[in-house]
């Protein structure tokens, strides 16, 4: 329950620079009166402004400030929750807003609209609509109950009943299931990637899988075909080099011996030529001179003959000799020939070992750099096994998205079925259902109070059935003013008496705003005076009026407002 203990404003509307202060908890029943625009109705403004940051009537927060300071404008409102004591303070110009509670001020952490929410849902639990419902009456701004439409008839029940929390809970439902579903895209869309990131890993791992394994195989039919020609080489060096060595020397002996051989025909070829030439010389000699040219004598016939038959002789023996010689020489020359020959085939043998040697050693290098190939290939089996770690963390990532997402599914379901129970057709609409009776039994019963004999009736979707004596049925716009103003009465009465029930708006303040001053008979104003009369102990109501001469002492206390140089005050 709300216990309000005053309300005070300066520099507001009317109001000066000097303080006004209305204890709200004084006495049961005060009645306000003044003339027009002394400023009776501006405690209601500053009691709606303290509270809610806007006033009662049709003002803009800037005309609210007083036209003649222009500035300096305060209000407080000062009241009770329990055990916890509050004050409100706002002022205009410059603008703030605060809130204590058991003297010290609340943490406005957040900017002045949460804060306003704040203070109607944590602490007064009451907005502005319900405000004007349960606490005031009146003639200025004021919507009845029966002129809202069916959704803001819905609210002030709401309200009145306490079953709003069943609306902000569906509307945070509706929030966090809005969550949800943000969270859900999110996690499908993840979800979408960590599969396509798991079959690119798949892939990935085949590939380096099939690629290690291909080369592989292809390098090592690379060194087979190596060791196959290796081995082909070798066999072949290895019939090239059959007794090479020791064919070479015996070659090379030959070779010298026959070169020797040569050398040595050369010599006596160079002897035989001599021999000829000194023959003939002789033969020349004696073929020339019939005289010894030496002493003179004369050569004997016989003697020049036989000189000349043994030069011949000698002739001939020597040309037989050369010829010998000659044919030792061609033999031995083409014996050397043939050896030549052979050191030859012998050398293009060697030559072709050594080639083979080389492409031997080769290949041996060319093997190593393969077996070092394949070593660093076979060591890529580590880079498989990081790609298959790398995939496993993968797979363990989606697993823990996917129970994230199976956890949000679940929490989205079993949120719709509390959703459906915090609908208007849920549980709301059974507590209302319990309540109508309660509520249409009061208001008839205050009608009957106010002298107005109908039959009221709220459906469950709070569109009134009123019926008169005879049983016609109308709806609250076909009654008179002062008819209307019974009804309104009437509601007003029963939404505190279910404010009380439910110890949700329940407050201590009631305020009629020119409530006697405008439809109500001599009579209606008795009847409404009974009702007022007969209201629980610490309800504090206050009736603003121009039948100040009419009221006076039909009520407890007196606040007069009048005009002291433009400026509103208490007399």
């Amino acid at each position: 329950m709300i216990h309000f203990k005053s309300v005070s404003w300066k520099n507001f509307l009317s109001t000066g620079n000097d303080t006004i202060k209305v204890q709200l908890d004084k006495t049961a029943s005060t009645l306000v009166v003044g003339s027009n625009g002394a400023g009776k109705s501006t405690m209601l403004d500053a009691l709606s402004f303290g509270l809610f940051g806007k006033p009662h009537r049709d003002i803009k927060k800037d005309q609210l400030v007083n036209s003649i300071n222009k500035k300096g404008t305060i209000v407080e409102v000062e009241f009770n929750v329990g055990n916890s004591e509050f004050r409100i303070h706002r002022t205009i110009k410059p603008g703030k807003f605060e809130i204590w509670q058991n003297g010290n001020q609340i943490n406005q952490a957040s900017n002045a609209r949460d804060f306003q929410k704040y203070l109607e849902q944590n602490i007064l639990k009451l907005n502005h609509k319900s405000f004007h419902q349960v606490v005031v009456l009146g003639s200025s701004s004021f919507i009845p109950f029966m002129q809202l439409q069916v959704g803001q008839r819905r609210e002030v029940i709401e309200d009145l009943l306490d079953i709003n929390i069943f609306s902000k809970m569906n509307s945070l439902l509706k929030e966090r299931n809005s969550k949800i579903k943000e969270e859900l895209s999110e996690i499908n869309h993840s979800l979408d990637l960590y599969k396509t990131k798991i079959d690119t890993q798949n892939k990935y791992i085949r590939d380096l899988q099939s690629i290690n394994k291909d080369m592989i195989k292809s390098k090592e039919d690379s060194i087979s075909a190596y060791e196959v020609e290796v081995k082909g080489l070798v066999s072949q060096s290895g019939e090239l080099g059959k007794n090479l060595d020791a064919l070479t020397e015996i070659e090379n002996s030959k070779h010298e011996d026959l070169s020797r051989k040569i050398s040595d025909i050369k010599s006596e070829d160079r002897v035989y030529k001599s021999k000829i030439k000194d023959l003939v010389s002789d033969a020349k000699f004696f073929e020339e001179h019939e005289h010894c040219p030496t002493c003179d004598q004369d050569i004997d016939v016989s003697i020049k003959e036989s000189k000349l038959s043994k030069i011949k002789q000698s002739a001939a023996d020597i040309q037989k000799g050369m010829q010998e010689l000659e044919a030792d020489n061609t033999a031995t020359s083409a014996h050397l020939v043939t050896c030549q020959n052979n050191m030859k085939e012998l050398l293009a043998k060697q030559r072709h070992i050594n080639s083979n040697n080389d492409k031997i050693n080769l290949i041996q290098r060319e093997v190593e750099k393969i077996q070092k190939e394949i070593s660093t290939l076979l060591q890529s089996s580590g880079d498989i096994k990081t790609a298959k770690n790398e995939l496993d963390d993968l797979r363990d990532s989606k697993d823990t998205i996917t129970e994230k997402k199976l956890a949000y599914v679940e929490e989205r379901t079993y949120n719709e079925v509390i959703g459906e129970m915090l609908k208007d057709t849920g549980i709301k609409t059974k507590v209302i259902k319990q309540y109508l009776p309660v509520m249409n039994r009061l208001i008839n019963q205050y009608l009957q109070v106010l002298d107005f004999f109908v039959a009221f009736h709220l459906d469950e979707s709070f569109t009134e059935t009123i019926r008169s004596r005879h049983r016609d049925a109308f709806n609250y716009t076909s009654f008179s003013e002062g008819e209307k103003q019974r009804i309104d009465l009437a509601l007003l009465f029963t939404w505190r008496q279910i404010a009380k029930m439910k110890n949700s708006a329940a407050t201590n303040l009631l305020v009629l705003d020119e409530t006697f001053d405008s439809s109500l008979d001599h009579d209606g104003i008795d009847n409404l005076t009974k009702i007022l009369n007969t209201l629980e102990d610490g309800t504090n109501v206050f009736i603003i009026s121009h039948k100040g001469d009419i009221l006076e002492n039909k009520f407890r206390s007196k606040i007069e407002f009048i005009k002291d140089r433009n400026f509103s005050k208490i007399k």
